[in-house]
């Protein structure tokens, strides 16, 4: 990849597709190509066909997906699914149709058995059952995996799978009905802290640990994966992008509590959900490559926190 490579970002509106076009327009990248859900629905098989054939990307990045916290997961199972596997399935057909060089496919860490041993290594994939809360977002991100492996194999193609762990940043969704755990917090401890810092009510026992990544290391790691890495150079051509550390919900809790200045009492609803016990992920793979991320939770917490307060003025 070359700094005139034509490259479409797919999903370039979302969390994880804007920080990684942020990050090729910082690197010179100019040659890129965007498209919203109104130029292009990506469900829609000839509609992917006719843009690609129009457009003929060198490069792709896959990061248009159907997201969303533990409730939207556990509610809308279908359309999860159903509308990952559409997007995945055109787009990494039509690349292969059109000769792309190269394809970067983003998912998600919750594609690990529920009780996956810990540090959750790449070759766990497929080794036990999954988080039922999640199911069946999980099954279509682990189809991704294999149909970019199964290109490998076949043609020789030269695809790469990125599977972050939970992202947070600028661009997050901040809907308490759809938003995932760190964001939702962020949103719920503000509007407490501004209601005269009253008692904040969170899911769960927040016992479970998870590990966050935030958004602008990542995206650093997909140019690393684009630039540096060809298939072959791992088994399966699967990366692990996180930190390599976790902490309890209880504690990530605290120090949102701590970022947002609010000063009222954290409840626990025990009769939600807790989801999976733990998820963190091994990622000494893409560091023996040579890249690891470099921002604090502290510090990233500060910044997401800062640009919340940005997006309400």
């Amino acid at each position: 990849m070359d700094i005139q490579s034509k490259i479409f970002v797919a999903g370039h509106r979302g969390l994880v597709g804007s920080a990684i076009l942020r990050q090729l327009q910082a690197r010179g990248y100019t040659n890129l190509i965007t498209a919203d859900r109104k130029q292009l629905d990506l469900t829609r098989q000839q509609a992917v066909e006719d843009f690609f054939t129009q457009q003929q990307p060198e490069v792709v990045v896959l990061a248009a997906a159907k997201v969303g916290g533990i409730l939207a997961n556990r509610d809308f199972k279908a359309d999860f699914i159903v509308e990952n596997l559409l997007i995945q399935t055109h787009v990494i057909a039509a690349a292969h149709r059109i000769g792309v060089k190269k394809l970067l496919f983003l998912g998600s860490s919750c594609i690990y058995p529920k009780l996956c041993p810990q540090p959750m290594k790449e070759e766990y994939l497929l080794t036990g059952l999954l988080e039922p809360t999640n199911d069946a977002y999980a099954v279509a991100k682990i189809a991704g995996i294999k149909m970019c492996q199964s290109y490998n194999e076949q043609h020789g193609t030269n695809y790469l799978s990125a599977m972050p762990t939970n992202l947070y940043g600028p661009g997050d969704n901040f809907d308490l009905n759809s938003s995932h755990v760190l964001p939702a917090m962020l949103r719920k401890f503000h509007e407490a802290k501004l209601a005269g810092n009253q008692p904040v009510i969170l899911w769960g026992s927040g016992t479970p640990k998870r590990e966050f990544l935030f958004v602008e290391d990542m995206a650093e790691a997909c140019l690393f994966l684009l630039e540096k890495v060809q298939a072959g150079d791992a088994p399966g051509d699967l990366y692990n992008l996180g930190t390599g550390v976790d902490l309890s919900i209880n504690d990530l809790a605290q120090l949102v509590q701590k970022t947002v200045g609010h000063r009222g009492d954290i409840l626990w609803d025990r009769d939600k959900p807790d989801g999976t016990p733990r998820k963190l992920q091994e990622v000494s793979r893409l560091k023996g490559l040579g890249w690891q991320a470099s921002t604090s939770l502290e510090d990233g917490l500060a910044q997401t926190y800062q640009w919340y307060l940005n997006q309400l003025d």
